[in-house]
């Protein structure tokens, strides 16, 4: 299937990778990808942009070289109760907010803990997203964190970038994407970009939807309208809490 958005992606905001938002843009539109989501690093990360960052991303154009850009963050999971490392008041204003486990921000548990901690996260209204769910170093229950995602019509992700830097991803990652076929669980694709060249190469990650046989339906990246389809059932969602 092809993947045409890309929702994980990196600038040199985030303190170690080595692309600019324009240079990132240009590169997806020369790789065919009709949307990025800009999700630099949270500020507890070392070397990530102070949460003023995030607050100021309204000045950059929607559009950019014919790419769709949402505006979003990979927050950092900071504790086991859930905790993330940016506000509700920055989160709001967000597109697509990712959130994932890094061991510089906290330290690797228990299979429960670590499940405990991703549950919350699918609970929380203000986030999309559990980036990289297959990195084994913070091993969960994949059935029962499926299952959540379900519950609260989250998104989980396959990681491109974990299959080299993420040693032992791969089966986790086969796991869940044949969960989320067996409990009707949308995922979405990153490839996590920390450089341009990387951007909507997500050859890692076809082979496991490919080897899973995850239906079509199912991957929210083949096209920038279900994207855009999940954004205005977020809108809608957020709207109730807030009635």
């Amino acid at each position: 299937m092809n993947l045409l958005v890309d929702t994980h992606t990196h600038t040199i905001s985030s303190g170690h990778a080595y692309s600019t938002i324009q240079e990132n843009a240009r590169e997806a539109f020369e790789n065919g990808i009709s949307m990025i989501n800009m999700s630099d690093h949270g500020p507890a990360m070392n070397g990530a942009p102070f949460r003023y960052h995030f607050g100021n991303l309204g000045v950059i154009p929607r559009e950019l070289y014919g790419v769709r850009i949402l505006k979003g963050v990979e927050l950092n999971i900071i504790s086991y109760d859930g905790e993330v490392d940016l506000p509700v008041n920055y989160l709001r204003d967000l597109d697509l907010v990712l959130a994932s486990f890094h061991e510089i921000c906290i330290p690797p548990s228990t299979v429960e803990n670590h499940t405990k901690a991703a549950i919350r996260i699918l609970e929380n209204p203000y986030i999309d997203v559990l980036a990289h769910p297959g990195n084994p170093q913070f091993q969960i229950d994949i059935e029962r964190v499926v299952k959540a995602a379900k519950e609260n019509n989250k998104l989980l992700e396959i990681n491109n970038h974990s299959f080299t830097v993420r040693k032992g991803s791969e089966k986790n990652c086969l796991e869940i994407a044949r969960m989320c076929k067996k409990h009707g669980v949308r995922v979405t694709t990153g490839t996590d970009a920390h450089i341009s060249f990387s951007i909507g190469r997500f050859d890692n990650v076809k082979r496991v939807l490919e080897e899973a046989d995850l239906p079509e339906e199912l991957v929210i990246t083949t096209s920038a309208e279900k994207m855009e389809s999940y954004l205005l059932e977020k809108k809608k969602r957020l709207k109730d809490i807030m009635k």
